[in-house]
């Protein structure tokens, strides 16, 4: 299977094409670009093909990162990955990106993904040392999110490790395109639509915390 991945989540635009069969990437593009997502998503699709020597009518799977993260960015990916999926007629499946991260640190310990979400809130989901979540995808207080770090005994990745756990290096919240496209073949399209994973609420106040369920 070819997967198309799409990710625009952070302050990158990142677009690969992912041969499942052989798990390797035929070509990638993209940049850290902050802003423009819109203005340079297709340029990045069009460089990846080339590398990869393929068209858009050998993609068999579309997978996009569907946040959190970057609300412009995420509305950006998700809407051309629906609108290729739709012109194509294949699936597209949404990645989450507390999962990207976990899978790229990797599996091997109890790790709680952390990212900073600003106005003193956190975006934070555990996951067991195989990999599976322990919790679904929150939003908490910076408060909050310390006392569930506090109970939690392994390691913490992402931009609010150092918020959440004294002398621990604050981490980034950049995922790999190739991690993103694995996941997106794995998952169900039929589980996990591709659609913006937006924590907030609309008043944008911390939704309830969530307890981290053991492993």
């Amino acid at each position: 299977m070819i997967v198309l991945a799409i990710d625009t989540a952070g302050t990158g635009c990142y677009a690969a094409l992912y041969h499942s069969d052989e798990n390797r990437i035929l070509g990638a593009a993209g940049a850290d670009i902050g802003r423009g997502h819109a203005e340079r998503l297709m340029d990045f699709v069009d460089a990846a093909l080339d590398a990869a020597d393929m068209t858009l009518q050998e993609i068999d799977r579309i997978a996009v990162t569907v946040g959190p993260g970057s609300f412009t960015g995420i509305r950006v990916g998700v809407a051309a990955a629906r609108g290729l999926a739709l012109a194509l007629g294949v699936p597209a499946v949404g990645v989450s990106t507390l999962v990207a991260l976990a899978a790229d640190r990797g599996a091997g310990t109890p790790l709680l993904v952390a990212m900073d979400a600003k106005r003193d809130e956190v975006y934070w989901q555990a996951f067991a040392a195989d990999g599976d979540a322990l919790s679904p995808p929150s939003i908490a207080s910076v408060e909050e999110a310390r006392h569930l770090a506090a109970g939690h005994d392994g390691a913490i990745a992402g931009s609010a490790a150092a918020l959440l756990r004294d002398g621990v290096e604050q981490g980034a919240d950049s995922v790999s395109i190739a991690t993103v496209a694995r996941l997106g073949a794995r998952l169900d399209p039929a589980d996990h639509l591709p659609k913006p994973l937006y924590l907030r609420g609309p008043d944008a106040k911390p939704q309830a915390g969530f307890a981290i369920r053991r492993a």
